[in-house]
């Protein structure tokens, strides 16, 4: 399985620079249409409901401290086949032309990240985790309904 360091790699090979925030927060929508339209996960780390909306932990050790990034080293394509590949390119050709404050505040209005969220004050840290299960619950309802 490839890891969200592959899937940050790819997104940045194909749109190049972002800001870290943006990086993350597509990386959140390419896991979560993921799990609906191929029915797995793209990788295995975790995702947390941050202050800011969905983070992963580990993409967020390398960019610390670095308000954007245009390539990722840690990461390898390669490790991503044909399927993953066309899930994330169509999650960049929807939400690609989103701005990172944009991205975020949908995050934020949409149910895995305010469940996760449930008793943490607003703008406060957190480290919830977003489950998978949530993810594809939220993301397979919004698909029913277009």
């Amino acid at each position: 399985m490839a890891s969200a360091h592959d899937v940050a790699a790819y997104i940045l090979s194909r749109l190049s620079p972002l800001t870290a925030m943006k990086l993350q927060k597509l990386v959140y929508y390419s896991q979560a249409w993921s799990l609906v339209w191929d029915e797995r996960p793209l990788f295995d780390e975790a995702i947390e409901a941050w202050a800011n909306g969905p983070v992963v932990p580990e993409l967020y050790e390398i960019h610390r401290g670095r308000f954007s990034a245009s390539d990722w080293p840690k990461g390898d394509t390669s490790k991503l086949d044909g399927t993953a590949i066309e899930t994330i390119d169509a999650v960049l050709e929807y939400y690609g032309p989103l701005g990172a404050q944009e991205l975020s505040d949908l995050t934020h209005r949409e149910a895995p990240w305010r469940d996760a969220r449930k008793g943490i004050p607003e703008g406060e840290h957190g480290s919830k985790v977003i489950t998978l299960e949530a993810m594809m619950e939220y993301y397979s309802s919004i698909q029913a309904n277009e």
